[in-house]
């Protein structure tokens, strides 16, 4: 008996959970392209063009950090910092071939390799006046971007294909577009920007999907704004492509030409435009935008608003506001469940404890019952020995001594 009751304890040693055999953590989990469908990865647009001397041109809001240069790697690991606090899971770079372009492009790479960060690129194909680059300008940077930038780990992949979108693809005929993604479409996923089904159709064959672009839109004012959406989606998805759905906190582009802005409402805007993305059942959403100043879509924290908007989005996102970033830059991994080791063993306590005290009173007793039955044996041999707990039979002689 009292072996058994050592046996039962050292089972209990070895198999309770927490003790027993070290064993490692979780693994750190890694967000896919198809993530949950109440939470798909967010993906924001994100600009590189910005030295200390643009932020003195079609600006009324400014950086919390103030006038950075998007060269500068201190600004570019805070960002990612600041993005991952708020459960954004990548930026959309904007992007086209350029000394400078390339510089900072390779600084954002390095930086998100090093944090597990993902990044796609949107390549910008109209230039300031809103005209079309030729396409052979195009074709050449989609191909300069596939040799020189796609191979990164950091690119998200999709079937393991980075992840491209082409801007102004409603600028170009289908002849043009199909000339420019033939070339690359076995290495990359070129998605188009078109902003209606049949936009998004004419040039279906020769694009994977698409990504709408929709910064200006008021959900509250904007008549069938949410079935557009779905409509679109359903347009892709038929397709088996790739539908980014878009969503902003607002929009004041009256600076550069804009002539109607979208009231932030304390971020109820971003909240109905995330929720209307959702509804189209995204493979990604596109948020409009991390830091685009000059039309005033920004999220990245800013003079007038604060850290507002990444609250918004940690809501939004179901991340706890203490996953915040850290001033040293280092980066707190996504909150997981790891178990406590003390309880574990207070819980083995609480049975081991008991067991042991009981044990040997249990033994004690056992050995007395022996010694009464081998009594009576001995008094009376033709009398059977009861185990029975509903016998009748009259109790065997006391022990010699008390238990």
């Amino acid at each position: 008996m009292l072996r058994r009751l050592w046996a039962l304890l050292a089972a209990l040693v070895l198999c309770w959970p927490g003790l027993g055999a070290a064993s490692p953590g979780p693994r750190p989990s890694v967000v896919p392209l198809a993530g949950e469908p109440s939470r798909p990865p967010l993906l924001a647009y994100y600009y590189q063009w910005f030295s200390p001397g643009s932020w003195q041109r079609a600006k009324t809001d400014m950086p919390l950090a103030g006038p950075y240069s998007s060269d500068d790697t201190q600004v570019i690991d805070r960002q990612i910092s600041e993005a991952r606090s708020a459960g954004i899971d990548g930026f959309i770079v904007g992007w086209k071939h350029g000394t400078v372009n390339d510089r900072r492009l390779r600084k954002l790479i390095a930086a998100a390799e090093s944090r597990n960060f993902k990044l796609a690129m949107i390549y910008q194909s109209l230039d300031f006046h809103r005209r079309p680059l030729p396409v052979d300008q195009v074709a050449a940077d989609f191909r300069y971007y596939r040799d020189h930038f796609a191979g990164s780990p950091a690119m998200l992949r999709i079937a393991g294909r980075p992840l491209t979108v082409w801007s102004g693809t409603w600028r170009y005929s289908h002849e043009d577009v199909a000339s420019v993604t033939s070339a690359v479409r076995g290495e990359l996923r070129v998605l188009a920007s078109e902003k209606n089904v049949d936009g998004y159709r004419r040039i279906a064959d020769v694009t994977d999907g698409d990504a709408y672009y929709w910064s200006s839109v008021d959900p509250e004012t904007t008549p069938g704004y949410d079935e557009k959406l779905q409509v679109m989606a359903r347009a892709v998805h038929a397709d088996h492509k790739i539908w980014l759905a878009p969503c902003a906190p607002g929009f004041d582009a009256q600076l550069v030409g804009g002539t109607k802005p979208v009231p932030r409402r304390d971020g109820a805007t971003l909240a109905a435009e995330y929720a209307a993305a959702l509804r189209s059942a995204p493979d990604a959403i596109g948020l409009i935008s991390w830091n685009e100043f000059s039309e005033n879509t920004h999220v990245e924290p800013s003079r007038d608003h604060g850290d507002r908007f990444l609250q918004v989005l940690r809501d939004l996102r179901g991340v706890p506001a203490t996953a915040a970033y850290e001033e040293s830059g280092n980066i707190p991994a996504r909150p997981v469940a790891r178990p406590d080791p003390t309880r574990g063993y207070w819980a083995f306590a609480g049975v081991a404890v008991p067991l042991l005290l009981v044990t040997p009173l249990a033994v004690r007793r056992l050995r007395a019952a022996r010694s009464a039955a081998a009594e009576g044996r001995r008094t009376d041999p033709g009398r059977p020995v009861s185990r029975s707990p509903a016998s009748t039979s009259p109790p065997s002689s006391p022990p010699d001594h008390a238990p």
